[in-house]
């Protein structure tokens, strides 16, 4: 079984050099094609898959309608074209703008709560019986793992209530917005321990990244853990880059059916 590389988003990375340029004025962004791979046995868990800066939906969906997961029903999403500062202004598709990954740089935290905003209201409309979760790659796991986030202190940075009980999030070579602050935001609230203590979280990252680093992968679950999130698994891979693989995808699958208890077709 082969499973198609996100190519797209790291090469707009690679080609595009960053710019000192100011961030562009807020304005209402349209989100693009919506892209969903239907159960084929009972529906037991939705999950939306969140694509890389770039990309789109339908790459989304193309890596995920071939895993042997029966019970998932997958939503893919498009994130709204927008100008990006790491490209110098260059308008492509992309879930928040961003300057170069540091720890100090500065976070729209806006663009943030609206796409966190904009996959939880996909995920409000499924049926109380079906689990939900969020999965994405590089920009869309920075995304999925500040869902985590919100979930945990039950609401978005902007402090509107976030609306869904996750049960699974899952991200790939990606990285943690505002990690450095998560641990004090989460402390002060026994809610949000309690939620954070509930929630697995799968992250992993290729060791030979070189368009979101390693250290920013294994930082992020060190970040998430000491906030006090329990289930925390961390996968490395060796000789992996800005990309996925069949034995990656493999381990997600397997990671989703036992966190989420999947299985049967009745």
């Amino acid at each position: 079984m082969s499973y198609p590389h996100y190519h797209m988003g790291s090469a707009i990375f690679r080609h595009y050099m960053p710019s000192a340029g100011s961030r562009t004025a807020s304005r209402s962004l349209e989100f693009g094609k919506t892209h969903v791979v239907r159960p084929k046995g009972k529906h037991q868990a939705t999950i939306v898959w969140l694509h890389g800066l770039g990309d789109n939906g339908l790459s989304s969906y193309q890596l995920l309608e071939s895993l042997p997961l029966p019970n998932i029903k997958w939503i893919c999403p498009t994130a709204p074209s927008r100008p990006v500062t790491i490209l110098g202004g260059f308008s492509c598709t992309a879930w928040f703008d961003m300057g170069e990954l540091s720890e100090d740089g500065p976070v729209d935290w806006e663009s943030l709560d609206a796409s966190a905003s904009h996959i939880a209201n996909l995920l409000s409309t499924e049926p109380a019986d079906v689990k939900v979760g969020i999965g994405g790659f590089s920009m869309g796991a920075a995304v999925a793992q500040y869902s985590a986030t919100c979930f945990a202190m039950g609401r978005y940075g902007n402090g509107i209530p976030y609306p869904v009980n996750l049960r699974a999030v899952v991200g790939l070579s990606g990285w943690l917005p505002g990690s450095r602050s998560l641990r004090n935001k989460i402390e002060v609230s026994h809610e949000a321990r309690r939620r954070a203590a509930l929630l697995p979280v799968l992250l992993s990252h290729g060791i030979s990244d070189d368009v979101v680093l390693y250290k920013y992968g294994e930082k992020s679950a060190q970040s998430l853990s000491s906030a006090g999130f329990r289930y925390i698994t961390f996968k490395s891979y060796d000789g992996l880059g800005h990309y996925t693989v069949p034995r990656e995808m493999d381990e997600v699958s397997n990671w989703l059916s036992s966190r989420l208890g999947l299985g049967g077709s009745t």
